[in-house]
């Protein structure tokens, strides 16, 4: 029985399996356009095989951004990619949808609105906090014209606590930023001494609901009625941007009756993230305007596509619908009673975590007051001089079971505090906690085992090589072997050395011998030689150059070979084996 035919002309027109064809024996182009094509299965593969040593997003607990969205908003996106949403009357519908997120969010922040009237505000693509300095600084710039003043030295007022992007923006329009510096007493900006710093000059203050560093809100309200006697002695009309980054979607939700907002007369603008906890696929950022008076003319462009104005403020001119179309979607599927039931559950497990980690022996810098802060942990070790290991080498600890926990230092004059902090998002369960907690109660007992000098070395080897981390230097042997040709890796036999004696025991930080006294050393490739390697190939290979080195550690070895997460893990286990 003749089960299938070819056909003629078609001899070779059969696709070769990924890893059969020569694409998996030759380096991915990486500097310059190739001059063949290549079927989309083998760039497919290729791609997503190096995407695998990418951190896992799921947990990644540095990150504010969403990493889960229901199948029904991932299939809207899909079929919005090829939408350019600057195209106002080719996709009119598509318009529409952000206009309906802007008058959402216009009344969800209480703008003082008319039942029909249409909100102020842009979506963007990592711009509103710029967008909104620059509406400062020519609301400030005309009022002063206005006056026959000074049009020079503006600046602009926020706690050091504040994001980077801040840091862009009065830099990007030549503003002086004035900080209100953090204290280990006091982490966040105090409304007093912002208010303290306003002169005739000032554009605008910044207060950020929900701080980067340790998830606090800033107390909007006591800057606003300091402001407002302010403004009424002295006629400057100093307003406020609310950076809601992360607290626009949590707290509207969770504490309705916390006064932040266009409730207060100085909140000129605010800004949120619709991929933070508006629990959209990144990026999708909002600003909105208490109202027109806010947003000078000059800055807004205007066309007339659908038939009635439409104001245009925004940086980009090109960018994709589908996050918009996602947040929509969210907005419709949630409504209020959904928002606030995830936020209750994140709120809870964030309450969960810091009574464990007290329990553990951790202070807690974060507040779990839902009124002061956001669903997240901020954390330290307790001071003690005789410990070996700090926040960072806890952070590298849980790295290598997955985990991507930030350490790092308060806000400046407060840095010489170091934290952890682990941020609640939509996805991040009661049961995914009880896993962090066990691999943190692990760690810690890893750590406490350690002396002085293993946890130095651990610490140099991380420095060297950036263990775990990105945009790192590769071990040497790593390089070695990854550049070497193929063929020549397996047709090189591993073979049995004798035990080394302790002179020749690698030390951290010792000069490795030379290539040429490596027992099956591999031999340099030439340029055309070069190859990737997926995870368990690696294995096979680091396996085998343990096997040369020092056969009786094999063993020892082979649980923390499992493990790993990234080509240069493998090889940290190995020095971190020949350092003892």
């Amino acid at each position: 029985m003749v089960l299938s035919a070819m056909v003629p002309g078609e001899e070779n027109s059969v696709q070769p399996h990924v890893f059969g064809s020569k694409w998996s024996r030759e380096s991915i182009p990486k500097y310059e356009l190739p001059a063949e094509e290549m079927p989309p299965s083998t760039a497919y593969q290729l791609i997503k095989d190096e995407l695998e040593l990418d951190g896992r997003p799921a947990l990644n607990l540095a990150s504010f951004v969403t990493t889960y969205m229901e199948p029904e908003a991932e299939k809207l996106m899909e079929e919005s990619f090829n939408k350019n949403l600057i195209n106002y009357e080719e996709y009119p519908i598509t318009v529409e949808l952000q206009n309906r997120c802007v008058n959402m969010l216009g009344r969800l922040f209480h703008a003082p609105l008319s039942a029909d009237e249409p909100a102020l505000g842009v979506s963007t693509v990592g711009s509103t906090i710029i967008l909104s300095t620059l509406a400062m600084k020519r609301r400030w710039q005309l009022r002063r014209e206005k006056e026959g003043k000074s049009k020079e030295k503006p600046n602009l007022i926020m706690g050091a606590n504040v994001q980077v992007c801040w840091e862009k923006a009065v830099r990007y329009l030549e503003i002086e930023a004035r900080y209100v510096f953090c204290t280990e007493d006091q982490m966040f900006m105090d409304p007093k001494q912002a208010a303290a710093m306003v002169d005739e000059n000032t554009i605008g203050t910044v207060a950020i609901l929900g701080s980067t560093y340790t998830g606090h809100y800033e107390d909007v309200k006591t800057l606003n009625d300091l402001l407002v006697e302010i403004n009424k002695k002295t006629g400057w009309n100093v307003p406020i941007h609310v950076d809601a980054a992360s607290g626009g979607f949590v707290a509207p939700f969770l504490v309705p009756d916390l006064v932040w907002d266009f409730r207060l007369p100085c909140v000129a603008s605010i800004n949120t993230s619709g991929h933070k906890y508006g629990l959209v696929y990144p990026g999708v950022g909002w600003c909105i305007w208490r109202s027109k008076e806010f947003l000078p003319d000059d800055l807004v462009f205007h066309v007339n596509y659908l038939g009635a104005d439409q104001a245009s403020f925004t940086l980009n001119f090109s960018k994709g619908s589908s996050q918009v179309i996602a947040q929509y979607y969210v907005m419709i599927r949630l409504g209020k009673n959904g928002f606030k039931s995830i936020m209750e559950n994140l709120q809870e497990t964030a309450i969960f975590l810091s009574e464990q980690f007290t329990n553990m022996g951790f202070e807690i810098l974060s507040s779990q007051d839902p009124h002061k802060g956001l669903p997240l942990v901020a954390f330290k070790l307790p001071k003690d001089e005789s410990r070996h290991f700090d926040e960072f080498d806890v952070a590298s600890r849980l790295r290598e079971r997955g985990w991507i926990v930030p350490a790092y230092t308060l806000a400046p004059h407060a840095d010489k505090s170091k934290l952890l902090r682990v941020v609640i998002r939509e996805d991040f369960s009661y049961n995914r906690a009880e896993l962090l907690l066990a691999d943190l109660k692990m760690a810690m007992e890893f750590l406490e085992g350690q002396d002085a000098k293993a946890m130095e070395a651990r610490r140099e080897a991380h420095k060297q090589y950036g263990i775990g981390h990105h945009h790192h230097k590769r071990h040497p042997l790593a390089v070695q072997v990854a550049d070497a040709p193929l063929k020549s890796i397996h047709d090189t036999a591993p073979t049995q050395q004798p035990a080394a004696t302790p002179s020749d025991t690698a030390k951290p930080g010792a000069a490795a011998p030379s290539d040429a006294t490596k027992p099956g050393a591999v031999t340099p490739p030439d340029a055309s030689g070069k190859d990737l390697w997926d995870k368990a190939s690696w294995r096979d290979v680091m396996a085998s150059v343990i096997a040369m080195k020092t056969t009786g550690q094999v063993q020892s070895l082979q649980a923390m070979l499992i493990e790993s997460q990234t080509i240069d893990d493998l090889f940290l286990c190995c020095e971190s084996v020949a350092a003892h």
